[in-house]
């Protein structure tokens, strides 16, 4: 940060950075005393709404800035409820890896000259699609400290499938998924686990036995599964508290 009086409690705000797209509002969640360190958190199929927000708000408690990007940005939508599943497909399926990168790079370009934050400081937390996106930044964009899936669909298969660019990794991963996920069949967690060992990445793979997609999700009462939401979420904190330790 670059105020010259740290807050004495975390604090959110609304940002507006420049994409080579057009301009992108990025949900900012402060911890309340400075900071080096980074979590860009991209949003499920549904925006940058309240459980996005409650995430970022999560991370800067623990001392770390939090930036979630509207990835929705070119199309203007904002959010969407749970139940608009059918209207967040399209949105979500126009959204390629050269767009997700792009929005990427802009955010970590915004912390580099604005929050004074190396990218080798800052990882990428995604979920749902967000999951996908985080997957995606991190076979296009070098030096990250880490990355973190949360059942993250089309990964392995479908029209933006990546697992191909999984030799570009150079930062650790953590993937999260349900064993009961349709839209994460055991085959392409298997795809996917072959081609970040392939890769030499450096990874960890965490399968969830009787909970299914979304069950990190405590917005979803009829999909959190909150066993293993906790589980993920203290290997989550183990995983970041290794790869972006703070006081570095």
């Amino acid at each position: 940060m670059n105020d010259q009086t740290a807050p004495t409690r975390e604090t959110t705000e609304w940002l507006t950075v420049r994409t080579a797209d057009g301009l992108m509002r990025v949900y900012a969640a402060r911890p309340a005393g400075r900071t080096d360190r980074a979590v860009i958190v991209l949003q499920e199929a549904f925006g940058v709404n309240e459980h996005i927000q409650d995430i970022a708000r999560r991370y800067a408690a623990r001392g770390i800035l939090a930036l979630a990007p509207d990835l929705f940005h070119r199309n203007g939508v904002g959010t969407l409820t749970y139940d608009q599943h059918a209207e967040a497909m399209p949105l979500i399926g126009a959204i390629g890896p050269d767009a997700i990168v792009t929005d990427i790079e802009a955010v970590l370009a915004h912390l580099g000259d604005q929050e004074a934050i190396e990218v080798s400081r800052t990882a990428v937390n995604g979920f749902c699609f967000g999951g996908r996106a985080a997957f995606t930044a991190a076979t296009g964009i070098g030096g990250l400290a880490a990355t973190v899936v949360f059942y993250g669909p089309g990964i392995a298969a479908g029209p933006h499938a990546v697992v191909d660019r999984a030799k570009n990794i150079d930062a650790p991963m953590l993937l999260h998924v349900g064993a009961e996920d349709p839209t994460i069949p055991a085959e392409q967690v298997e795809a996917i686990e072959t081609a970040l060992t392939t890769a030499g990445v450096d990874f960890e793979s965490h399968v969830y036995t009787g909970a299914g997609h979304a069950f990190a999700c405590d917005a979803r009462p009829n999909m959190y599964d909150a066993n293993s939401a906790h589980t993920a979420w203290q290997r989550t904190h183990a995983f970041l508290d290794i790869h972006l330790p703070p006081g570095v």
